[in-house]
């Protein structure tokens, strides 16, 4: 496979579809360097906006000009019964663009049958949460985190990354695949980004594009739970809550599904906090169809 190694800004990326051509694709890279340089991977599902991109530029300057890896996979293993799979955006061609203006250098792109074989045939071989899995998302999306975990451990595999980066916003997700790379000794350094907001405080995510004008505006009750209770992490735990809570109860258009504060780890927090403790408040809430999530770090006391 031939890559485009003209060094513009605005260099497209070398798309792939095949294991073969990716290990192709990021060797042809090393080459063109005369050296391995750091290999970066941004996993993606696609449909990519300036969260995405922003850990694009954030994995770009941390790998310098390693090759940069973003893979776009709708991953159906996360995905439970009558969850948003077959509706799920794919604009494959736009995102293309969002990685050529961010220096990545190669997006993979497989099919379901590339990553999974035996597909609709589940893989006998998958990668288990543990009880963290089980909690906060994993209680409302049984299987969900498997599903994450399985796909990452296998873009981990065939792309050999040094370094990954992923979104803040998906914080549990964070935390469990930093948790699989220290449990397994897998060789990557796993890497959040933090959270990036539209002008008005929602969180940048492919799922808003659901949102009509009216979802829109109730969905604004997340951002403003989560900044309440920020603020009242000074009074404490039950005050970041309560404070939190409110706003959430305010909004009669939105269906709460959980709030929960904790330690950084998902863990729970001491029962008496000292002064300055981190924690960290996450809600999740579907308006109409649509299944949103955000998350803040918090310091009590």
């Amino acid at each position: 496979m031939t890559a485009t190694t003209t060094a513009t800004a605005t260099r497209r990326p070398v798309l792939v579809r095949t294991r073969e051509e990716l290990a192709a694709a990021i060797a042809e890279r090393q080459v063109v360097l005369g050296r391995p340089g750091r290999v970066g991977l941004v996993p993606t599902m696609g449909a990519l906006h300036d969260g995405h991109a922003s850990l694009m530029r954030a994995a770009r300057e941390q790998v310098g000009d390693g090759p940069l890896v973003v893979s776009v996979f709708v991953n159906p293993l996360q995905f439970g019964a009558g969850e948003d799979l077959d509706r799920y955006p794919r604009t494959l061609d736009a995102d293309l663009e969002v990685c050529a203006e961010a220096g990545v250098d190669v997006v993979f792109a497989p099919t379901v049958a590339e990553m999974y074989p035996t597909w609709p045939a589940q893989p006998q071989v998958t990668v288990e949460p543990g009880p963290l899995g089980e909690v906060l998302e994993g209680a409302t999306r049984p299987g969900h985190y498997r599903g994450v975990l399985t796909v990452v451990a296998k873009l981990f595999g065939l792309v050999r990354p040094d370094l990954a980066i992923f979104g803040e916003k998906d914080y549990q997700q964070l935390v469990l695949i930093k948790q699989m790379a220290a449990d397994l000794c897998l060789p990557v350094e796993v890497v959040g980004g933090a959270t990036r907001r539209e002008s008005d405080g929602l969180a940048l995510s492919s799922r808003n594009r659901y949102l009509d004008e009216e979802q829109r505006r109730v969905s604004l009750a997340l951002s403003r739970a989560l900044l309440a209770g920020q603020a009242a992490g000074v009074d404490g735990a039950a005050a970041v809550l309560e404070a939190a809570g409110a706003v959430l109860a305010a909004e009669p258009g939105l269906e709460p599904d959980y709030l929960a504060l904790t330690d950084p780890a998902l863990g729970d927090l001491p029962q008496a906090p000292e002064p300055g403790t981190a924690a960290r408040l996450l809600v999740a809430a579907k308006v109409g169809t649509t299944r949103l999530i955000d998350n803040v770090p918090v310091s009590l006391g």
